[in-house]
């Protein structure tokens, strides 16, 4: 019997584990062990602040300052490791990925919804990453016909040409750059007496009101950029392709819930840099992320507008990695084709080659004269919060199907639980179509 070389890999990465959790129960072994297992929850919320939400971020803190946005960062924190938790156990318990799940269980129709669905919003999304390096390179001087094309090169190397262990340590490595925003915003010297106001209700007067187009859109497209449907198919596939088991939940629950602390660290030092430099200039509520960068350096200094570009680079650089893998896991999963990082590219070619035309998609998009980037951000985030309801019901039907979870089903609060974020999406998605179509409706909130 020939056994399939991603599989045989994945048996190497998992007797690795087994040697580190078997052997002595000394302080360098619990570390490395630590180290192996940590990856996905890592990724898929380091990686959700890509681009486009550095810009969302941005543009969030300088419309409405250190006020009530930057305490929502915390409760979409929470909704980010409800949700993506679910994700673990149907990943470790069955085996199998998001796609091949909801193609088996529910039949080619709701199959191939689920898939346009996801290969849309993943397009739509990966043109944010894109705009980020492109504007962050801008800052540098380096043409977006430099790049933009060497992102996209690098981005389907890795995917292609490295095994799982070696891409998710490539991977982390650049993730963990994200963490750039944060001296970024203490080196800024911000208000913390305001900082600190804005976490008891002090600074929360919202221009418009709670109901007003403006106030519901970066709402939408804040909640669009913590969680996404990507997010819920990279993160069970990298458990799959990382061979995570069982016994192995509780370690990813931690894995994850370090990321979600990075994720709304960095979500809060974008918001605070901003908030304290650019809500006050006249224009702030129009500054697109040129404007930004400008405004950084006319009020805070061009090292800043250096350090913000580096970000901006590093968020396009690893939320391309991930996406674009998410995008190969579930077109393998519903294809039936290769569908691990594992496999030689000569022979799985096709299991690559959709993710890869993908990026070259979105790249190409954005290499394209006057470009309405501010714009085309804003949309996918909201794109992405008016997705989520749909990829929620399947990940709630499928983490509640007692014959594949077994004792790992959801428990009554964890549907609660689901159930209230699915109507705070849909009632959000609802009361921003109303105030578009109608921005009177309540009281003249535009």
């Amino acid at each position: 019997m020939v056994v399939p070389e991603a599989l045989l890999v994945r048996v190497q990465d998992r007797l690795r584990i087994a040697r580190l959790r078997n052997g002595p129960k000394t302080l360098g072994n619990r570390i490395a062990l630590w180290l192996a297992l940590i990856g996905p929850g890592l990724l898929v919320m380091l990686g959700d602040n890509d681009a486009g939400g550095v810009i969302t971020y941005s543009q969030t803190g300088a419309v409405y300052g250190l006020g009530v946005f930057l305490p929502i960062m915390i409760p979409l924190g929470i909704m980010a490791y409800f949700v993506q938790e679910m994700t673990i156990r149907l990943g470790a318990v069955t085996r199998r990925g998001h796609a091949e799940l909801i193609w088996k269980r529910y039949g080619a129709f709701w199959g191939i919804f689920s898939i346009a669905d996801l290969v849309i919003a993943n397009i739509l999304t990966l043109m944010t990453e894109f705009i980020g390096v492109r504007v962050g390179g801008d800052v540098f001087g380096l043409s977006h016909w430099l790049t933009v094309p060497v992102t996209l090169i690098f981005v389907a190397f890795v995917l292609v040409f490295l095994r799982y262990w070696t891409w998710e340590r490539i991977a982390l490595f650049i993730a963990v750059l994200n963490l750039v925003f944060v001296p970024l915003a203490l080196l800024s010297h911000p208000d913390w007496s305001a900082v600190g106001r804005a976490f008891v209700g002090g600074n929360w007067l919202v221009p418009g009101g709670l109901l007003s187009s403006g106030f519901l859109v970066l709402l939408s497209a804040n909640i669009g950029t913590t969680i996404a449907p990507w997010q819920l198919f990279f993160q069970q596939s990298c458990i799959v392709d990382k061979g995570l088991l069982p016994h192995d939940i509780d370690a990813s629950r931690r894995d994850l819930m370090l990321g979600v602390t990075g994720m709304v660290i960095v979500a809060m030092a974008i918001i605070i840099l901003t908030g304290q430099h650019l809500h006050v200039l006249p224009n702030a509520k129009d500054l697109n992320v040129e404007g930004v960068l400008a405004a950084l350096k006319d009020h805070v200094g061009g090292w800043a507008t250096d350090l913000f570009a580096l970000g901006l680079i590093e968020a396009g650089l690893i939320s391309s990695i991930v996406i674009t893998a998410s995008t190969a896991w579930a077109m393998g999963e519903a294809l039936n084709l290769p569908r691990s990082l594992n496999d030689a590219p000569r022979k799985a070619w096709a299991f690559y080659a959709p993710a890869v035309v993908g990026s070259a998609v979105s790249a190409g998009v954005v290499m394209l004269p006057h470009v309405p980037l501010g714009f085309l951000n804003i949309t996918v985030q909201v794109i992405a919060t008016i997705f989520m309801p749909a990829a929620m019901l399947f990940l709630l039907m499928l983490v509640n199907d007692a014959e594949l979870m077994g004792p790992f089903v959801n428990s009554r609060n964890r549907n609660i639980g689901a159930v209230v974020i699915m109507v705070l999406l849909i009632v959000c998605n609802a009361l921003y179509g109303i105030t578009t179509v109608f921005p009177h409706v309540f009281g003249g909130a535009k």
